[in-house]
């Protein structure tokens, strides 16, 4: 059996792989390069008679990164989002070996610290695609064992803008339909469905159920749902006579489109400029969110608006969660504490427990008490 051999003041050891391949290391420490040695030569053997797994090419994150835009992002809603981070992410680590699993957790650290400004839901998606990409890199037999890569919790944003009332929905909706009648319907449709841009702009007349009174959601313009699923919609009373009139009005295929008839656009001037006209026209004010004068809402604000009134309606939450098409009810919950009725049953749940039994206090009671707390 061979043994190491110096090599100027550190301690040199060759072996034969599996493949006949000459390979050679140094180390530093006589006992440390000897078990290395003895390491290799078993784990070669073991290859060359199949009981251990052929040894993995030395391969850098930027090889599997391309391969993910090149094979998989192109399938994906997201795709120009992908393109976007996986920039980022190998300018980062495009050098580091997939298999150096110690190399990671540190690079991960220095990428976090390096994209400090970044909020903790884009920091969330950046490394959910990182990790994407190496479990893929994994399935090619790229790399072996993954790194243990801890993603920042995704952050549920609450400080949404939605139409708050009922005197808002009417006001919004009137100058609306002074914009246009093919605005007045997609603008009705949206806070009355919940339905997405790119799910409305998709939307077609055989996916509307007037019978049965539902719509299926089936694309986002001309691709999937955001969640890849299709789902079931209630046309509600204040929708319905004006979606009948409307397909009278507009039939076709698509229920909404543009005026050459043809499927209206991200960047489509109904999704934004007619909507600050609308807005405008309404008498809704700019206000300052982030530190930025911004519109009172944006048209995504539409289903933040349908969603907020389900629930100031009392409407169940988990019927919620199905109709905006949430995998999670973590994203439904947002809405939960504007359920006026929310713990109307459940007040005497616990019953009245005799020991501590209290004196009958009325709300008078209570107000005149804040009263004098407050003139003392």
């Amino acid at each position: 059996m061979s043994k190491p051999v110096p090599h100027y003041d550190k301690w040199r050891i060759r072996w034969t792989d599996e493949k006949g391949t000459r390979r050679s290391k140094t180390f530093t420490e006589f006992k440390t390069a000897d078990l290395a040695l003895r390491k290799a030569e078993l784990e070669a053997e073991e290859r060359r008679r199949g009981l251990r797994a052929p040894e993995m090419e030395p391969c850098p994150f930027s090889k599997a990164a391309n391969y993910w835009r090149t094979y998989r992002s192109p399938k994906k809603r997201s795709f120009k989002d992908d393109i976007a981070i996986l920039k980022q992410l190998e300018e980062h680590f495009g050098r580091i070996l997939l298999n150096d699993i110690a190399a990671w957790v540190p690079a991960v650290d220095r990428y976090l610290a390096k994209k400090s400004r970044l909020s903790e839901k884009t920091l969330h998606n950046h490394l959910t695609l990182l990790i994407s990409v190496l479990r893929m890199a994994r399935s090619m037999r790229w790399v072996e064992q993954l790194p243990e890569i801890k993603k920042p919790k995704a952050v549920v944003d609450d400080d949404y803008s939605y139409l708050k009332n009922r005197e808002e929905m009417t006001r919004f909706l009137e100058a609306a339909k002074e914009e246009g009648e093919m605005v007045f319907m997609l603008y009705l449709t949206a806070v009355c469905t919940g339905a997405r841009a790119g799910e409305l702009g998709g939307m077609e007349w055989a996916d509307v159920d007037f019978t049965n009174r539902l719509i299926t959601i089936r694309h986002s313009f001309a691709g999937p749902t955001k969640s890849n699923r299709k789902r079931e919609v209630p046309i509600l009373d204040a929708l319905l006579p004006h979606l009948r009139e409307w397909k009278l009005k507009h039939p076709g295929r698509l229920v909404f489109s543009n005026r050459d008839g043809g499927m209206l656009q991200p960047s489509g001037r109904i999704y934004q400029e007619a909507l600050h006209r609308v807005l405008k026209r309404a008498g809704f004010p700019k206000v300052m969110r982030n530190g930025k004068l911004r519109h009172y809402i944006h048209f995504h604000d539409l289903r933040h608006s349908f969603a907020s009134h389900w629930m100031l309606g009392s409407g169940d939450i988990f019927k919620l969660q199905k109709i905006l098409g949430h995998r999670s009810q973590v994203m439904t919950q947002r809405y939960a504490h504007l359920d006026p009725n929310a713990y109307g049953g459940d007040y005497g749940r616990l019953g009245q427990v005799p020991t501590f039994a209290a004196n009958e206090a009325t709300d008078d009671d209570v107000q005149v008490q804040d009263a004098s707390v407050a003139a003392s």
